[in-house]
């Protein structure tokens, strides 16, 4: 397995449980009442509602998805390792394997951080808290998009990865 990969993986995990945590617990219900849809954020000139936001309507499903993509990985890594035969073949299913668990991490991370930078960037009575908000944000948006492509070609082209390696 790709140590340094799997690690950022794992790390940008953790970012993903903390954002949908954070959203879940700052989202309200949206115009229409449904809960866990909006923003509402009270400024000087009055309560603003900004919508869509990433908050428990999202979290469950992503949650869900990455719980089972989790697993779904892990077993096929165990399977993958467990197997004899060539090293090398198992190196390249391995790195796919981490892709496809890498792409499901990163493009929910993405989204979510991406809605939560545009819903901050919508703040009427921005702070300065709220400008080191998007910063962290737009970092992760960044980042997150840049490991979703980099697992996608792990995904879809491993072993061209594991030959330049060598």
């Amino acid at each position: 397995m790709p140590r340094s990969l799997t690690i950022a993986l794992a790390v940008q995990a953790v970012a993903l449980l903390v954002l949908l945590a954070l959203a879940a617990a700052m989202a309200s219900a949206d115009s229409e009442g449904r809960p866990g849809r909006a923003l509402s954020v009270t400024c000087p000139a009055g309560t603003y509602l900004l919508s869509p936001w990433p908050g428990s309507v999202h979290a469950w499903p992503v949650l869900g998805g990455l719980a089972l993509g989790t697993v779904a990985c892990a077993l096929l890594l165990r399977r993958i390792t467990a197997r004899s035969g060539d090293d090398g073949q198992r190196r390249v299913r391995a790195r796919a394997a981490v892709g496809a668990w890498g792409v499901l991490v990163s493009a929910p991370l993405f989204a979510v951080s991406a809605m939560m930078g545009l819903g901050a960037l919508s703040v009427p009575c921005q702070g300065a808290t709220n400008g080191g908000a998007i910063s962290a944000l737009a970092v992760a948006v960044l980042i997150s998009a840049t490991t979703a492509g980099h697992c996608l070609c792990l995904l879809l082209l491993p072993q061209a990865y594991v030959k330049a390696r060598s």
